[in-house]
């Protein structure tokens, strides 16, 4: 097991390394120039060929591509991310301040999915070609047909007609006032919830029904085990490991997702300094933060592989 996980964690260094130049090559040849976001225009009209190259070289713009792609490498190695090009913000401090909205979101969605996904699928598996397996599966297409953000704006105009809801416009973390907290995330929580429930009911249901007819299962309900403790302590590990597998991705679609459903409830998580950034074209703000992003999902990627390891006794990775 150590030396696998040495060889994943080798075999990551690359697929981060393309993640950066990937990231910084792209923010290079999108169209339009940063000075007229700061200045417009008009503005920018106005500034002098001196001004210009002065505000640049302030920047760090006037460098050539390699020296400002050595210097942010240089400041993410030592966690100084420098500041936002608009608001002299520095972005760690952002990322402290919306950061733990976000990655809430994410975890509050996952276990919301699981703990709908998973009794739904083994549901509908235990109950096969039934009135509940039938309306469970045209429950799980609807959800998947319709996209989360169109079932939050419908979420949001209920709140507004029937309850005058409006949307947050403060940050508060759950260990500061853990009842506005829930208040501000539980509704992008129900919707990426329910979305992503629909993947794991779909898969779960698979999974199960797979797995129920292995001989191991015929055997241990041969031995007079009740159907219960046969489901949960044979078929669930066995018929988990998908579920745990598509787990990791959809926290990373999550995370990645909370950006537009952040937006139609009004959230100021991560998705809001994203969006905002892009709309600047602030290279200091999207560059740090999609590459956390892809960092985040190479993490996942490896806890899930060491977590199939430790679920599935049968997996031997050093071999």
């Amino acid at each position: 097991m150590r030396r696998y996980l040495v060889t994943r964690l080798l075999l990551a260094i690359p697929t981060i390394f393309a993640i950066t130049i990937i990231v910084f090559l792209a923010m290079r040849v999108l169209p339009g120039d940063p000075l007229v976001v700061m200045f417009g225009f008009e503005g920018f009209g106005r500034l002098s060929d001196e001004d210009r190259a002065r505000i640049n070289e302030q920047l760090g713009l006037s460098d050539p591509m390699y020296v400002q792609y050595a210097d942010w490498i240089g400041d993410v190695f030592t966690l100084k991310l420098g500041e936002s090009f608009f608001k002299a913000e520095p972005l760690m401090g952002k990322i402290v301040r919306h950061g733990p909205l976000t990655f809430e979101i994410a975890i509050f969605s996952i276990i919301l999915a699981w703990l709908v996904g998973v009794p739904v699928g083994a549901l509908s598996a235990l109950m096969r070609n039934t009135k509940v397996d039938y309306a469970a599966r045209i429950l799980t297409i609807l959800f998947l047909a319709i996209p989360p953000f169109w079932i939050g704006l419908l979420l949001v105009l209920v709140l507004l007609l029937l309850f005058e809801w409006k949307a947050p416009i403060q940050v508060v973390n759950f260990w500061d006032n853990p009842r506005e907290n829930l208040e501000i995330v539980w509704g992008p929580v129900l919707v990426l919830g329910l979305a992503q429930a629909a993947y794991i009911t779909r898969l779960a249901r698979s999974s199960f029904l797979e797995v129920m007819y292995e001989d191991y299962i015929r055997t241990a309900r041969a031995k007079g085990l009740k159907e219960g403790i046969v489901m949960i302590r044979h078929t669930l590990p066995n018929a988990i490991l998908p579920v745990v597998t598509l787990s990791g991705v959809l926290f990373a679609f999550a995370l990645g997702g909370s950006v537009v459903i952040e937006s139609v409830f009004g959230v100021r998580g991560l998705g809001s300094v994203l969006i905002t950034g892009i709309h600047d074209r602030d290279h200091i703000v999207i560059q740090n933060l999609v590459l956390m992003y892809g960092l985040i999902v190479v993490a996942i990627n490896l806890f899930l592989d060491l977590a199939y390891a430790w679920l599935d006794p049968r997996i031997r990775y050093g071999s």
